[in-house]
């Protein structure tokens, strides 16, 4: 009989807004989601992230290095994450941006928490 893989249940947030971090990290929990969280891409990029991570919620708009900055460096370093990008700002070369280094969802700020759980099943983050 074959088993169907158990997908992972841990999500990376990297949110520089430390109280907006603080209620993803709730609000997936309360989801069944583990998270590990950054406060800035830079932060991401140092501390070794857990290989069971099966995707990456990223704000777009970070100080220092963007979110669509470190999804481009994620990718010249042979990281493939499937990533769900959210932001408070959304303009059409935003947008194009994101889109030209790929997500799941794009998501704007404020969003309803079950959205952001339907795209993080869609990057694969289910059972």
């Amino acid at each position: 009989m074959n088993t169907p893989p158990i997908r992972s249940r841990t999500v990376a947030v990297v949110e520089d807004d430390l109280a907006m971090l603080a209620g993803l990290k709730r609000m997936l929990a309360a989801f069944g989601y583990a998270s590990e969280t950054y406060a800035s891409a830079e932060e991401f990029l140092v501390r070794s992230v857990e290989p069971g991570v099966a995707c990456l919620v990223v704000d777009i708009n970070l100080p220092g290095m963007s979110g669509i900055e470190l999804c481009r460096r994620l990718t010249a370093d042979g990281q493939r994450l499937p990533v769900v990008f959210i932001t408070a700002r959304d303009d059409d070369t935003t947008h194009r941006e994101a889109a030209a280094v790929g997500y799941v969802a794009y998501l704007r700020k404020p969003f309803v928490g079950q959205t952001l759980v339907e795209a993080i099943e869609r990057a694969g983050a289910s059972r």
